[in-house]
Order: C-alpha cells, then structure tokens, then sequence
C-alpha cells in the first residue's frame, strides 16, 4: 500500500504540467474519492509539477462523459483542493476513437474538451488500427486543432508497423508519451517502442496517466531512469501550453 508518510528521494523533473491523468472520482476508472486525488497531487507537487490537466475518458460503451458531467467534478474537486495545495487543476478528456467521437468532431470544436486551447487528446484500440484513425486526425485539424494520440508505445499495431508510426508523426500528430512506459511498467516491448520514439525524437509530450495512489512510486522512479535523462533532452511542448 502507498505510504504517504515514507521518505521520499528528490527527482530531477524539467516539466511542470501533466497533460493525462484520471483524478476525478466517479467518472471512469480512475481516483475512487477526492483524498485519493489529494494524495497524487501532493505527490506531483514533490515531483515539480505545478500544474495537472486531468483527462477523464470519454468512451460511449463504457464512460458515457461530456463536458456536463466533468466540468461540475472538476469544480468539486478544485473546491476541496482550496487551502491544501497550489497545484493548479484543469481538466480536459481523453477521447476514446470510434463512430461517437467521429460524430462528435462532424458537429464542431464547441463540444470538445481541449487541452490548452487547441490540443485533442484521444486514445485507440490496443490491438488493431481503427478504421477511422486517419480520418479522425484530418477532422481535428481540420477544426484548427491539434490532435495527441495518447500513448502510441502502447499499440500493439503501432509496434508491428513502424511505417504507420512515422506516417501519424508526419502527418502532423502530436505523440504524448507515458512516463511509466520508461521503467517497463507496461512491458518490455512497450519500453523498446518508448526508447524507440524517444531515440527517433518523436516525442511532444509525456503524460503520467495517472489513475491511483498506488503507481506513485513508479512514477518517481521513471523519473530516474536513463530513458527519462534521453526525453528531457528533446523539445518537449508540457511547458508550452495556454
């Protein structure tokens, strides 16, 4: 169990906001109550974070989310922060990619819930290439915005094809990283495809992704590992957003 009075060993962190994480209860399979979110944000503060971008999923068979229902949890959440923290709390979502959020794109910007004012962050399949990927990449652009593929070390169709990997990068979508994928956390091919990404410099963002208490420790020590010393090299864009 996570022990929030051990020792902790400072870590040497250049970012200061997270852009992916789930810690507001209730909405999908993050944080189960506010004290667990207060415990993960004390902890990012020690890491150097100042401020969190939380990402409820927003997924139609299983997290049926809308700004109208992440939007009041986040007032919730900031008013139980009041006094306990200076971390600064904002949320956006991770859009899960099928026919709901194509559809969702079709109607406009106004319904999207961005990250800054212009970045879009969804997630796919793990197994296989959807159908709509391409397609809902041209839409996010095409509403000036910016699409973030959350996690593209994690597909197992991006590991099996290396040019559809360098296809998204060069067609203009941003790659966030998670930082737990450093320590192998995941598994050893998702650590080879993080390396593989970071040593190819095709890394906008990482994210902690974040959903519980208990993976704080990993964080940390992802912090300290020789693949986090090669990312922090690159041209991360976490500070850059407004």
């Amino acid at each position: 169990m996570f022990n929030i009075f051990r020792k902790h060993k400072p870590v040497s962190n250049p970012v200061r906001v997270d852009i992916h994480s789930h810690l507001l209860p209730g909405l999908d399979d993050g944080v189960e109550n506010f004290e667990d979110s207060l415990i993960i944000i004390k902890a990012f503060e020690r890491m150097g974070y100042q401020k969190m971008i939380t990402t409820p999923h927003i997924m139609s068979d299983f997290y049926k989310n809308s700004p109208e229902t992440i939007l009041p949890v986040l007032k919730e959440l900031n008013d139980f922060l009041a006094g306990k923290t200076t971390m600064q709390i904002e949320a956006a979502a991770e859009y899960y990619l099928d026919e709901t959020f194509i559809e969702l794109l079709n109607n406009g910007k106004e319904g999207l819930l961005t990250i800054g004012n212009d970045h879009v962050l969804f997630e796919t399949s793990f197994m296989a290439e959807p159908i709509y990927l391409k397609e809902a990449i041209f839409k996010i652009q095409s509403l000036g915005l910016k699409p973030i593929i959350a996690h593209p070390e994690r597909y197992q169709y991006l590991h099996n094809d290396w040019d559809l990997t360098m296809d998204l990068f060069e067609r203009g979508t941003l790659f966030q990283l998670n930082l737990n994928s450093l320590s192998g956390y995941y598994s050893i091919p998702v650590k080879k495809m993080a390396a593989r990404l970071i040593k190819s410099k095709m890394v906008h963002f990482f994210g902690s992704d974040c959903h519980h208490p208990n993976q704080i420790e990993v964080f940390e020590n992802s912090l300290r590992t020789p693949l986090f010393n090669e990312l922090a090299l690159l041209d991360l864009q976490n500070n850059k957003l407004h």
